[in-house]
């Protein structure tokens, strides 16, 4: 990478800035360096990340989450040791410093690799009846109803492959012959697109029991009435740096109690908080699941993803939440339709 000094900042920086130069770089990674470029550490978008679900504040310095003892190649180092440096650790990006420990390069796997398109299926449950939404959903399925120039599903299946993704199955119930008309096999898109069929309602997860086979790698599983710009490959990555079996994308969420709170024990008033602001992460209808997840799911009965996790929480598996940082709509009510109208059409 030529500008690869674009993703260098010093260690006074805070985790907005740090973002702001993460997102900026579109690399998946920063530098952390001291006045003399001596590399400090290292920021990835999943440090970022679980720094939030650490409750590390916006303005917190950069050092809170940084990794502190990065893999790093030496200057003079071969390609083909490079390559296989990461390749050996799993990484995606590796700082080449000097003997002094000054970054002078970094290398990038994708760099290296011709990019590969993404072999893992995408599911997108697009069942649902949207009777939120009448009387627009009256006679259109609620992933048909246009945002901007078009529908809100080809819009995330658009999204999906701008991150190199080929491979859907949707899950179809209500009008869903409408959607197969309109999508057909995704030749339109040069992708692939299947089909399974719900004869009844089965909720976010029950679908995933009728795939006529398993597939070989990670899936990811999003509700077919969410518009987002969260990186997939990010959240797949995030998801296998944590050795995680299931993990479910969140989005912080914060309500105002309009009413002073005031902390009791027993008798005695212990304090007074005025409308204190709580946060919550939520569920964001967006899963990353490793094959043997499927094993979970009964096969043609409703089952939701919250019940999926909360049985694999009972099995000892590993679970892991993502925080969702970038933009997120989920399209359950009007004001929320119109409030995703404005929004694509300022874009």
């Amino acid at each position: 990478m030529r500008n690869w000094k674009s993703l260098l900042i010093k260690s006074e920086a805070t985790l907005l800035e740090t973002m702001r130069t993460l997102d900026a770089g579109a690399k998946q990674i920063v530098l952390v360096v001291d006045e003399y470029e001596v590399l400090l550490g290292t920021v990835t978008d999943g440090d970022i990340r679980r720094g939030l679900l650490r409750g590390e504040s916006l303005s917190a310095p950069v050092f809170s989450v940084m990794n502190k003892r990065p893999v790093t190649a030496q200057l003079g180092d071969d390609r083909e040791s490079l390559l296989a440096l990461m390749s050996a650790r799993k990484l995606h990006q590796l700082p080449i410093v000097d003997d002094r420990g000054r970054v002078v390069d970094i290398a990038f796997l994708d760099e290296y690799l011709q990019k590969e398109k993404k072999d893992n299926w995408v599911i997108l449950m697009a069942g649902g009846l949207g009777t939120r939404l009448a009387p627009l959903t009256n006679n259109c399925p609620k992933p048909l109803l246009k945002v901007g120039s078009k529908p809100i599903l080809e819009i995330i299946i658009n999204n999906f492959i701008a991150n190199g993704f080929y491979r859907f199955y949707i899950s179809v119930n209500y009008k869903a012959e409408m959607i197969m008309d309109y999508f057909g096999n995704g030749e339109k898109w040069n992708i692939e697109i299947r089909y399974i069929r719900e004869d009844q309602r089965l909720g976010t997860a029950g679908a995933l029991s009728l795939l006529p086979e398993r597939p070989a790698d990670s899936i990811i599983v999003m509700n077919g009435d969410l518009l987002t710009k969260v990186n997939f490959n990010q959240a797949l990555q995030f998801h296998t740096e944590n050795n995680s079996r299931a993990t479910m994308c969140v989005r912080e969420y914060e309500y105002q109690v309009p009413y002073g709170v005031v902390n009791v024990n027993q008798h005695q008033i212990s304090g007074i908080e005025e409308k204190p602001i709580q946060h919550f992460f939520i569920n964001g209808g967006i899963y990353v699941l490793d094959p043997e997840v499927i094993d979970y799911i009964p096969r043609n009965r409703f089952y939701d993803m919250p019940s999926l996790f909360e049985s694999l929480i009972a099995s000892n598996q590993s679970t892991a939440a993502y925080p969702i940082r970038e933009y997120w709509m989920d399209i359950g009510r009007m004001d929320d339709y119109e409030r995703a109208v404005l929004d694509y059409k300022e874009v």
